[in-house]
């Protein structure tokens, strides 16, 4: 018997999903625990299982498609079998979207302006105006070519505007970018006239871009923000990695030791540790540490649970392992959830100093710059030395100044005698 497969809710959050890509094809046979797709939702990216052994006999949502949650997802049964009566019934209890209460008013576009929308699901719209080569595929100026055609004349250092197009309606596509011989085009070039081409590349928002710009813009915008910075002497917290790495037994970062030094310090300043819930402040007993992730899509925020009661060698290993499933879209609605401060750290790409978006309900989110060899003043000398900028993004409705000002103190005294927080 046929089995209706749904939009699964998975996150909290979530009301609807985008099929970002299947795995399998209609006809194909699958089987219990098969990976059927993978489901964008406003956190991540997961792939999703059957729960059934059977024939994919209907996709409900194509590549690329949205659906709200618990909208047919597919159908899976025994080869042949008639699912028009399954369908018609899933269809009259299909859960109506609901409408944006205000709905923002789109800018007029000019269409006449536009390339042609290409017939596949998601649509990347583009449009190329020349500046020195005649249009090839239409009569107005602009260049239709497929998103890959384009992506791979960019890489060849080819002026797409002089590829012939062979694709529906004179589209540049793969197969002429790989056949182009620039050679073969004739003219030539003054060197006092500007060459090149203007271009841009429209790409809808990902769900999980379109959560990221809703509760950060939330956030910036009704909690009122304060900031407080502290430069921390990291001499000894650098002698103390390189004792404890020469060990060969565990590695750890200097990322770690900032982790466990914050897990450390809101155990002592509690005030710290408190979230924002609109009519009260939740002062939180556990610590979860909050480590912000850089994927492809934007950024994800991975939880480490108890984190005052691990050590620096554990608080590296799980980070390393949330980290790296997050980046292969493989980790889990609730690994991502109940956190109760946060810390981001650029200092890997060279940032000396920052300020971070409160990630609500927190009060508070902590930016790490990188280490710097830089001049300081040690007992009335002047000598080589290595600072790092802590930067406390604050939300004044839960933390005051004082308060924020004391647990960088102690934060500061943990990384700088990194044997407290060890011992």
């Amino acid at each position: 018997m046929a089995e209706i497969i749904l939009m699964p809710k998975l996150s909290d959050t979530m009301t609807e999903g985008v099929v970002a890509e299947w795995h399998v094809k209609v006809g194909d046979t699958v089987a219990e625990g098969d990976i059927l797709a993978e489901i964008e939702t406003d956190k991540a990216t997961m792939e999703f299982e059957s729960f059934y052994d059977g024939v994919l006999l209907h996709v409900g949502v194509e590549k690329g498609g949205a659906a709200p949650v618990n909208a047919v997802l597919a159908v899976i049964g025994e080869k042949g079998e008639n699912i028009d009566d399954l369908l018609k019934e899933a269809s009259s209890n299909a859960p109506v979207e609901e409408k944006a209460e205000e709905p923002s008013p789109k800018p007029e576009v000019d269409e006449s302006s536009r390339a042609k929308p290409t017939p596949e699901p998601a649509p990347v719209l583009e449009s190329v105006a020349t500046a020195a080569a005649p249009p090839v595929n239409s009569g107005n100026g602009r260049v239709f070519a497929s998103p890959l055609a384009k992506k791979m004349a960019e890489e060849k250092g080819f002026n797409i505007a002089q590829i012939p197009g062979s694709g529906e309606g004179g589209r540049v596509v793969k197969r002429d970018v790989e056949n182009f011989q620039p050679a073969a085009v004739g003219g030539s070039v003054s060197f006092g006239a500007p060459v090149g081409q203007e271009s841009f590349t429209d790409v809808p928002n990902s769900q999980m871009r379109k959560a990221i710009a809703k509760a950060l813009s939330a956030s910036k915008f009704s909690a009122p923000h304060f900031y407080l910075k502290m430069e921390v002497d990291m001499d000894n917290a650098i002698a103390a990695r390189k004792a404890i790495n020469a060990n060969g037994d565990v590695k750890i970062s200097f990322n770690d030791m900032v982790i466990k030094a914050v897990a450390s310090a809101l155990r002592k300043h509690p005030k710290v540790n408190a979230d924002w819930m609109g009519d009260f402040i939740r002062y939180n007993d556990h610590i979860h540490v909050g480590v912000a992730v850089a994927v492809e899509d934007g950024l994800v925020v991975p939880v480490v649970r108890y984190t005052d009661s691990k050590g620096i060698a554990q608080i590296g290993a799980e980070i390393k392992n949330l980290a790296s499933r997050a980046r292969e879209k493989k980790i889990m609605p609730e690994e991502m959830q109940g956190g109760t401060f946060a810390v981001s750290n650029l200092g890997m790409y060279g940032i000396e100093d920052f300020t971070s978006i409160i990630n609500p309900p927190n009060g508070c989110i902590l930016s790490v710059g990188r280490i710097k060899q830089t001049p300081v003043v040690k007992n009335g000398e002047i000598v080589p030395g290595n600072v790092m900028m802590l930067s406390l993004s604050c939300d004044h409705r839960v933390v005051d100044g004082a308060v924020g000002s004391e647990f960088l103190q102690t934060l500061k005294d943990l990384l700088e005698n990194p044997v407290k927080m060890i011992v």
